[in-house]
């Protein structure tokens, strides 16, 4: 695989079976059997550098303030130009953003950049909660991603252009697809409870997930937070899963999942945190999606506030 640009990442989930130390152990022995070296020296290849980030803080979010436009004048300066992009690196001189100069914009330019990031911002927020489709009729839930995603493999690019607008709000949604929607994995997302009220940080919630989840490896509900689409900053965990040795399930396999700022009685294994004053909204995994979920004889209720 060819890569079009100086920069990039790769994304390797290792998923052991259990959250036993064992099978834990067995899941990083696997990761640290990942090499990445210069193609060079391919018959040395040097010792992998690993860093365990557990515990740190790594901040990868877009910044929507004029830090946006420093790291777009050193991507302009360190990447080579696509020919689908050729139009906006013209737009971009106008800025001041341009390939072999330096960026340094006066006062009054640094202001409407300001204006303008906080506008793209505001934009992008607010067509993040209409870009869905609907899943099952009279649901919440939604395929969390617009047709063009799905029908280039994520690349947006049609026939006759390049729907710039719907990889905008797509990658501020999300920042690594997969290729293929509902062979590995199937996603559903939604911004709204049962009544239609938008989700809040304060306010304290239930998910049933009926048993015979349509997954033939597990599935997984993770938040994130409405303002960045990131995890939900200083969080103890970012969700729940089917192998969550801990989560206490139903006698008839379904699990109650309670979300909110304070957890309930006697159910704190079952509940993700949220802070209040922010919105947030969920993510469910299918990871081996099966026929139930396509067919559509199994369903996820919507979420549900509680007192």
């Amino acid at each position: 695989m060819r890569s079009q640009t100086h920069n990039g990442y790769a994304l390797f989930r290792a998923i052991p079976k259990t959250s036993s130390d064992e099978d834990v152990a067995g899941a990083i022995a696997l990761v640290k059997q990942l090499r990445l070296y210069p193609l060079s020296k391919a018959g040395a290849p040097p010792e992998q550098r690993f860093i365990d980030m557990a515990g740190r803080m790594f901040d990868g979010i877009v910044g929507t303030d004029e830090s946006f436009y420093e790291n777009l004048a050193k991507m302009v300066n360190e990447e080579p130009v696509l020919e689908r992009d050729r139009t906006l690196m013209g737009m971009l001189r106008e800025l001041g953003l341009e390939k072999g100069k330096s960026f340094d914009p006066a006062p009054a330019a640094q202001a409407a950049f300001k204006q303008g990031i906080r506008e793209a911002h505001a934009w992008l927020k607010d067509r993040l909660l209409t870009y869905g489709t609907p899943y099952w009729p009279d649901s919440r839930w939604q395929i969390p991603a617009l047709p063009v995603a799905v029908e280039t493999a994520f690349s947006f690019e049609r026939p006759n252009y390049l729907d710039v607008d719907a990889r905008g709000i797509g990658y501020f949604s999300y920042y690594a697809p997969p290729k293929k929607l509902g062979e590995a994995t199937f996603y559903l997302g939604t911004f709204m409870d049962a009544k239609g009220d938008m989700l809040r940080g304060e306010d304290n919630y239930k998910l049933h997930v009926p048993p015979n989840v349509p997954a033939k490896q597990f599935w997984a509900l993770t938040l994130y937070d409405r303002e960045t689409c990131g995890f939900i900053r200083d969080m103890p965990r970012a969700g729940v899963d089917a192998y969550d040795q801990e989560m206490q399930r139903n006698a008839d396999g379904a699990v109650d999942i309670y979300i909110g700022a304070k957890p309930p009685a006697d159910k704190e294994s079952n509940w993700v945190q949220t802070v209040p004053g922010r919105g947030w909204f969920p993510f469910f995994r299918f990871y081996g999606p099966d026929q139930p979920l396509f067919d559509k004889t199994w369903k996820l209720p919507d979420i549900e506030k509680v007192q």
